[in-house]
C-alpha cells in the first residue's frame, strides 16, 4: 500500500488490477478507499507464447500490458470479476460455511467407516447416531470404540452447526417467492450465489455463468461441440441441476420439461440421454429465472407454478 500511495503523489490518476484469489476483496476495498480505480481480474495463464516460464515479474508485466489495453478501450483484454456488496458477501459466506461443515463431517465420518472396514464391519449412514452406534458397541472391539468416540466428539458439533445453518437458510427462503417443489434450501443457496440477477445483460451471459454451455472446437467449415465447459460457478450449476430433477415431479407444465419429455419419460430410459436433457433444461432454467427476477417475463409464461403461501 505504501508503494501505491507513493504513486498517487507522482500522478493524479492511478489504475491498478490484481488476480482474484483466496484473499478475497479486502485489497480492492482498501484501494477504493484511497480513491484508486482497481480491477479484480479473472485468473488465467498469462504465458501467451507458451514459453513455459512463469514467475511474478512476468505475470505482473502481462497484467500491466492487459490493463493498458483495457483502459484504452479493449474490454476483452481480460475478464473482470464482479465485486459483491457487503450484504451479498455475508449471505454467500453463510451458505458456503454450511457446505464446508458438511464436507468436513463427511470426511471425519469416512475415517470412522474406514476404521470399521478394517475389522470387516461395513456400515452406511450416520454410524455415530442411535441404533447404529448401539450396534457398533456390540460388534466392534473395545479399543476401536474408544477411537470412534474421538471422531464423535468432532462429528456432533459439526452436525449441530450444519443443522443450525440449514434451518436459517430455509427460514430466509420462506420469506421469498419460491417455485413449487424446488426446495427452499436449494433455492436460497442459488439466490445467494448469484447475488444480483440484474448484472447480466443477455441470456448468453447467464448461460456462461452457469458453466452449462457446451465446449466448442471449430475451424473452417467444421464445428465440433463437446461436454459442458464447467467454467462458471460450480455451486450454481449444482443447484440448477438439483432443481430440475425435482421439477420433473412438481412442475410438469414447465415448458423445457415438456420439450424434453420424450427423453425424460421414455419407456426405455437411457441414463446418459436423461443427464444431457437435464443439463439442457438447467441451462434454460437459469435464463428463465433471470428473466423472471429482472421483470422481463412472468413465471406463468414458462409454465412455472409458485407456492400458494409464498410472499
Amino acid at each position: 500500500m505504501l508503494f501505491v500511495v507513493k504513486q498517487q503523489k507522482l500522478t493524479g490518476n492511478v489504475v491498478t488490477c490484481y488476480e482474484a484469489g483466496a484473499f478475497g476483496f479486502h485489497l480492492h476495498c482498501r484501494l477504493q478507499e484511497l480513491g484508486i480505480n482497481n480491477y479484480v481480474v479473472q485468473p488465467q495463464d498469462w504465458d501467451e507464447r507458451g514459453k513455459r516460464v512463469k514467475n511474478d515479474r512476468l505475470d505482473a508485466a502481462a497484467l500491466c500490458q492487459r490493463l493498458d489495453r483495457y483502459e484504452r478501450g479493449n474490454k476483452k483484454a481480460f475478464s473482470t470479476v464482479r465485486i459483491p456488496t457487503v450484504d451479498e458477501e455475508r449471505e454467500r459466506a453463510m451458505s458456503r460455511q454450511r457446505q464446508q461443515l458438511m464436507r468436513e463431517r463427511q470426511r471425519v465420518a469416512g475415517m470412522g467407516r474406514g476404521l470399521l472396514a478394517l475389522h470387516n464391519i461395513h456400515i452406511t449412514g450416520k454410524w455415530w447416531k442411535g441404533k447404529a452406534w448401539a450396534a457398533l458397541k456390540v460388534l466392534a472391539p473395545e479399543w476401536v470404540i474408544g477411537m470412534l468416540e474421538v471422531f464423535i466428539k468432532i462429528l456432533n458439533p459439526l452436525d449441530e452447526q450444519e443443522l443450525k445453518l440449514m434451518h436459517q437458510l430455509q427460514e430466509a427462503a420462506r420469506e421469498r417467492k419460491i417455485p413449487r417443489g424446488v426446495g427452499p434450501l436449494t433455492f436460497e443457496i442459488l439466490r445467494r450465489e448469484v447475488g444480483d440477477w440484474g448484472r447480466f445483460n443477455n441470456r448468453r451471459q447467464v448461460s456462461s455463468y452457469t458453466g452449462l454451455c457446451p465446449r466448442e472446437h471449430s475451424s473452417g467449415g467444421k464445428r465440433r461441440s463437446g461436454s459442458v465447459s464447467k467454467c462458471g460457478n460450480p455451486r450454481v450449476r449444482a443447484m440448477l441441476v438439483e432443481m430440475v430433477w425435482r421439477m420433473m415431479r412438481w412442475q410438469p407444465d414447465y415448458r423445457p420439461l415438456k420439450k424434453w419429455a420424450h427423453v425424460l419419460y421414455s419407456a426405455t430410459p437411457n441414463a446418459a440421454s436423461r443427464k444431457k436433457a437435464v443439463v439442457a433444461i438447467a441451462r434454460q432454467l437459469a435464463v428463465d429465472l433471470w428473466r423472471i427476477f429482472t421483470g422481463a417475463a412472468k413465471a406463468e409464461t414458462f409454465g412455472l407454478i409458485y407456492l400458494p403461501d409464498a410472499v
